[in-house]
């Protein structure tokens, strides 16, 4: 695969594009004060951090979509999980991060069966998974927590995104039961905006764009975005399957599923279809977005993004000597 393919597939499989009460001010032991506000998208207000958890902890899926690479956000939704288990006891935390194969070496982990070097040797666990998702899992484990490997082995995505859906037909049994067994690509509001973001980021087949006919750029587009399409169905499985495997005998689970924003935002992607396999459940849809400037922020440009929507700081970029 070429240098431009790779950027590219990296971009889609991690995709994770975002973004007056005073301020509020979220805290856990690990992470110090968080600037941030709360915005209620239905209330078109904004509102505080306790008062979103008060209405988040009587969901039954909680999708909180991030931007991979934002400290603060990573910090927030430790506090999230905090402040959900203060109101909740039955809580499954669900990760785009982790992907189904790996899913017993999680549960051998959780369960103290594996050391934490052993299970991250066999986990491929993301870059930074050291200071953005551990603090998640580790709480989880705290207090006896299921954690769900939600998403998709990343090597079929690969895949389709070269070849297409066609190649799913192929797959031994074994293979294939690692991606959702329905899978649906409508060329949708969903497909309007996953092509407008990738077409903005030229460069995905190595050819330059003025080089290739629409044809050929629908054609890519199409294909990455089939890979996008088995990321969603599968996450939505694996968040389907926790409630219908769920025993009667005690309350239903709160799922909490934390991924890039893009597989989430504007009730798209994995939220829609979770959506479509439990109607009948709430869903809420959590947008973290980081801006220059908490003060100035124009929160009305965002009320579609989900439910509510955090507003974090970006953080300080050094700045550069000029040059002489």
């Amino acid at each position: 695969m070429n240098r431009d393919l790779r950027l590219i597939l990296l971009f889609v499989v991690m995709l994770g594009l975002v973004p007056l009460a005073a301020s509020q001010t979220s805290h856990h032991p690990d992470s110090g004060y968080i600037p941030h506000r709360v915005y209620d998208c239905d209330e078109k207000r904004f509102s505080d951090f306790e008062g979103m958890l008060a209405e988040l902890a009587r969901a039954d899926v909680i999708f909180v979509g991030e931007q991979h690479d934002d400290p603060a956000t990573h910090r927030l939704e430790r506090a999230i999980l905090e402040g959900l288990a203060r109101r909740r006891g039955n809580i499954v935390v669900a990760l785009e991060m982790f992907e189904r194969d790996v899913q017993s070496a999680l549960d051998e982990y959780l369960a103290g069966r594996l050391s934490e070097a052993e299970f991250l040797k066999v986990a491929r666990p993301w870059p930074r998974y050291a200071t953005d998702y551990r603090p998640l899992v580790e709480f989880a484990r705290a207090h006896g927590w299921r954690v769900v490997a939600s998403n998709v082995p990343r090597r079929y995505a690969s895949n389709v995104s070269k070849n297409g859906l066609a190649v799913l037909d192929s797959l031994p049994a074994t293979e294939r039961k690692l991606i959702a067994a329905n899978i649906q690509c409508p060329f949708d509001a969903y497909f309007k905006r996953f092509a407008e973001t990738m077409n903005s980021h030229p460069g995905a087949s190595g050819q330059q764009p003025e080089k290739r006919s629409e044809s050929e750029q629908r054609a890519i587009t199409e294909r990455f975005y089939f890979a996008q399409c088995i990321k969603d169905e599968t996450m939505a499985e694996s968040i389907t399957n926790v409630h219908l495997n769920h025993s009667e005998v005690q309350p239903r689970p709160l799922v909490v599923h934390f991924n890039g924003a893009f597989h989430s935002d504007y009730h798209f992607g994995a939220a829609a279809r979770t959506k479509q396999r439990l109607p009948k459940l709430q869903i809420k849809v959590l947008s973290i977005v980081p801006v220059e400037d908490l003060d100035r922020v124009k929160a009305g440009d965002y009320r579609k993004r989900g439910d509510y929507v955090i507003f974090t700081l970006k953080p300080l970029r050094p700045k550069t000597a000029p040059s002489s």
